[in-house]
């Protein structure tokens, strides 16, 4: 089980803290990636109306904080349960 938890844990840390500090734009690409695909699902539709914002890139920054801890959890208790 240490394993698996060594592995997942730092895995969601970096994971987590890539996104959660916003690097290279990574919490941004998906808010306009969803902006730019709702855009065209209503174009396909005849809806020629302003876009509807869905996620922004603060939602996913906040969900990726608490993915970072998550992985910080998973990190200690992997190292607690090495012999």
């Amino acid at each position: 089980m240490a394993t698996v938890l060594l592995t997942a844990g730092p895995t969601a840390l970096v994971g987590g803290g890539w996104v959660a500090l916003d690097i290279r734009g990574s919490a941004a690409w998906p808010a306009r990636r969803g902006e730019a695909d709702a855009e065209l699902r209503r174009h396909s539709q005849g809806d020629l109306g302003p876009a509807t914002r869905t996620v922004s890139a603060g939602v996913i920054r906040h969900l990726a904080t608490f993915m970072a801890l998550g992985g910080v959890a998973f990190t200690l208790g992997g190292l607690l349960e090495l012999p």
